[in-house]
């Protein structure tokens, strides 16, 4: 009977007289958003080092920094009420994000933001920053890493009498026939090659072969933009 009461005590005190609120430390509060920021920096400048996709976004790269002290500002803020905590469950729930995440990566860039967010805001200050520079130095050396074998696109487009000569130069290489698009005047070919150390001297072969009008390689990530 007496924990009813005392639980009772609680839910009226957190209703009606917010008295978390009364012992706040504003310092405690500056020290979170402050560690969050130096964080949130900390993402900026590993995600635009370890970048390595086609257009850098700016204000994508803005939006873990704002992330990182918008998270801990939530943090502290529901830990200080438990009703503001069960309501910010409640708002959280019917948050929807309508933008397409292309790269992988990017969401644990966004992961990372939220648990240093996360951790700040519950004064975890040694596990938000020693966390998050174990996992920025491992982003970092990983984008370093050189991939010595990188898939590319190879578009070849000749006519009919440059068939055998196309296919005797392909059977040199380690292709995969991805389309074909036979015309009256021309066959387009798309295969996928993997070249180690960009040793591209091959495309001088095929487009010295008479009849073929074209031949175009491009570097594939495996991802189309839609």
């Amino acid at each position: 009977m007496g924990d009813n009461l005392n639980f009772d005590n609680i839910i009226k005190k957190s209703v009606l007289n917010l008295e978390g609120f009364r012992n706040v430390s504003y310092i405690d509060v500056f020290l979170g958003l402050l560690c969050a920021f130096l964080i949130g920096m900390f993402i900026f400048w590993i995600y635009k080092k370890a970048f390595r996709g086609v257009v850098y976004s700016y204000n994508y790269n803005v939006s873990f920094v704002l992330m990182t002290m918008i998270t801990a500002l939530v943090i502290m803020t529901i830990s200080t009420n438990i009703v503001l905590s069960l309501g910010m469950v409640g708002a959280l729930s019917i948050v929807r994000f309508r933008n397409a995440v292309k790269d992988p990566l990017d969401i644990v860039y966004m992961f990372w933001a939220l648990a240093a967010g996360i951790a700040s805001g519950a004064k975890l200050y040694p596990i938000a920053l020693f966390g998050s520079l174990l996992i920025g130095l491992t982003l970092l050396w990983l984008s370093r890493r050189k991939v010595r074998d990188q898939p590319y696109l190879l578009i070849i487009r000749h006519s009919a009498a440059a068939t055998d000569e196309v296919r005797t130069q392909l059977r040199k290489l380690n292709y995969r026939l991805k389309s074909k698009t036979v015309r009256k005047d021309f066959t387009e070919l798309t295969v996928e090659l993997r070249l180690r150390d960009d040793n591209t001297a091959f495309l001088n072969n095929l487009t010295e072969i008479p009849g073929v009008q074209d031949a175009s390689l491009i570097n594939y990530s495996g991802d189309y933009a839609q």
